[in-house]
C-alpha cells in the first residue's frame, strides 16, 4: 500500500516530508503527525498512516494520541504561569501552598525541587494497590507521607509518575482548579489547541491507540527490566507502584479519564508545536501572553545535570523541562526546551530560532533517549532554515 501523506508543507522545509516518509518506510511507524512553527507561523503540519495496530483506522488530521511524558512540559507551562501571576513562588516551601506536604521531614522543599525532579519523591515506599493509581488524594496523601529518598536538593532522580501529583498539587492548591481544567482554560482554549489533561470519552473514536514498543533483539539494552529487577528498590517503585501497565492501560478510558500531569496528556502535533512555538518567540502568539520572556528564561536554566538517580543515565533538566543533551539532541542553537514522550513523543521551543516542534506517534519505539525518528526530523528542521 502507497502510503499517503497528508497536511502541509512549506516548500523551504520539503525535506522534513521526506524524512517523515522515510520513517514509515524503514522506521516502524505506524501513525503519526509532525509540525513546525517558525516565529508564530505553521510551516509544517503532516500526518499519515493508522490509527491502530490492524491499520483499519487512518490517521486524520484531528488524531489524538497520548503523549506520555511529553505533558510533563505542559504542566511546567501552568506552573510558570502562575509565577507569572504573581500566585506561586519557586522559592518558596511547598507545605506552603500545601500544609501537609511537611510531614517526614519536607518542611523545606521548595517548589523548584518539584519541578527540577530533586525533591527526593520519585516513588512511594509503601505498597499501594492498582486501583490508588486512579485516585488523586490517595496518591497525594501518599506523597506527603513520604520521607525523601535522598536529601533534597544534593541530587536529582526523574519523578516519571509522581511529577503528576507533586507539582499538580501545587497547581490546584494554588489555582483552585484541577491541573486539567487550569491548562485548559489558561493555554488550551486561549490558544485554539487539540490538548487535553484528563481526556472526554466524546474524543474516544478519534484517539490513536498506543502499540507497545517492540522487545529488545538479543544483546540489546532493555533498561525498563533493569529497572524493576529489584522490586523494592526506587526505580522500581518509580515506575511500579502502584502496579499499573502504563503500556496496557494507555488504551483504557480509567486512563484516558484521570488527569496525570505527568504522562496521560493527549494532544496532536499541531498543537505541540504552536504552545511551544509561542515560547519560541518571546511567550506571545496572536495577541496572547502564554508566558513572560523572564519565565521562558527559566525554562531553559538549567537546574540539574549527570546521571539521573532513578533512570540512571545522562540528562539535563530546568524547571520542568528536559535541555540539549546528547541523549535528547534538539538542535545546534544553545536555549532549547521541551519533553520527550516515552516511546518517541516530543515538544520543544528553540527561541534562538524560533521555532516550536511537535511530533507524535501510536507505535512506540524502544530507545533511551530520544527516538531515532524525531531525531531525524529534528536534524532536516535545522538542515532547512
Amino acid at each position: 500500500m502507497t502510503l499517503r501523506i497528508e497536511g502541509t508543507c512549506d516548500p523551504k522545509f520539503s525535506r522534513i516530508k521526506d524524512v517523515f516518509a522515510a520513517n514509515f518506510d524503514s522506521g516502524g511507524e505506524v501513525g503519526a503527525a509532525v509540525a513546525i512553527v517558525l516565529d508564530g507561523r505553521p510551516v509544517v503540519d503532516l500526518w499519515a498512516g493508522h490509527a491502530d495496530k490492524a491499520k483499519s483506522r487512518p490517521w486524520t488530521r484531528d488524531t489524538l494520541v497520548n503523549v506520555y511524558s511529553t505533558t510533563k512540559g505542559l504542566a511546567a507551562i501552568c506552573a510558570h504561569r502562575l509565577v507569572d501571576q504573581g500566585r506561586l513562588d519557586l522559592d518558596a516551601p511547598v507545605a506552603r501552598y500545601w500544609p501537609e506536604f511537611a510531614q517526614a521531614g519536607k518542611g523545606k522543599i521548595p517548589v523548584r525541587f518539584l519541578l527540577s525532579h530533586r525533591a527526593g519523591l520519585p516513588a512511594v515506599r509503601k505498597s499501594l494497590p492498582r486501583e490508588a493509581f486512579f485516585k488523586w488524594d490517595t496518591m497525594c496523601a501518599a506523597l506527603a507521607e513520604q520521607e525523601p529518598w535522598w536529601e533534597p536538593g544534593t541530587n536529582f532522580g526523574y519523578h516519571a509518575l509522581t511529577y503528576a501529583w507533586l507539582v499538580g498539587e501545587v497547581i490546584r492548591r494554588v489555582s483552585g482548579k484541577t491541573p486539567g481544567t487550569y491548562f485548559r482554560e489558561e493555554i488550551v482554549q486561549p490558544l485554539g489547541l487539540d490538548a487535553h489533561i484528563g481526556l472526554a470519552a466524546a474524543h474516544d473514536q478519534r484517539t490513536a491507540d498506543i502499540i507497545g514498543a517492540p522487545p529488545p533483539k538479543p544483546g540489546e539494552a532493555n533498561p525498563m527490566m533493569e529497572m524493576l529487577r529489584d522490586p523494592e528498590s526506587m526505580s522500581a517503585k518509580a515506575i511500579a507502584n502502584p502496579p499499573i501497565d502504563i503500556v496496557g492501560d494507555a488504551n483504557s478510558r480509567a486512563w484516558r479519564a484521570m488527569e496525570l500531569p505527568s504522562a496521560n496528556g493527549h494532544a496532536t502535533a499541531r498543537s505541540l508545536a504552536r504552545v511551544y512555538g509561542a515560547l519560541a518567540r518571546g511567550g506571545e502568539v496572536d495577541g496572547y501572553r502564554v508566558l513572560t520572556p523572564a519565565s521562558i528564561e527559566r525554562c531553559y536554566t538549567e537546574q540539574s545535570s549527570g546521571t539521573d538517580l532513578v533512570m540512571r543515565v545522562l540528562a539535563r533538566i530546568s524547571l520542568g523541562f528536559m535541555l540539549n543533551s546528547p541523549q535528547i539532541p534538539m538542535g545546534p542553537n544553545p536555549h532549547p526546551f521541551g519533553h520527550p514522550g516515552a516511546g518517541g513523543s516530543l515538544g520543544f521551543a528553540d527561541p534562538d530560532a524560533k521555532i516550536g516542534f511537535g511530533y507524535v506517534m501510536n507505535q512506540m519505539g524502544a530507545s533511551v533517549g530520544l527516538d531515532p525518528r524525531p531525531r531525524g526530523l529534528i536534524e532536516a528542521v535545522y538542515r532547512s532554515l
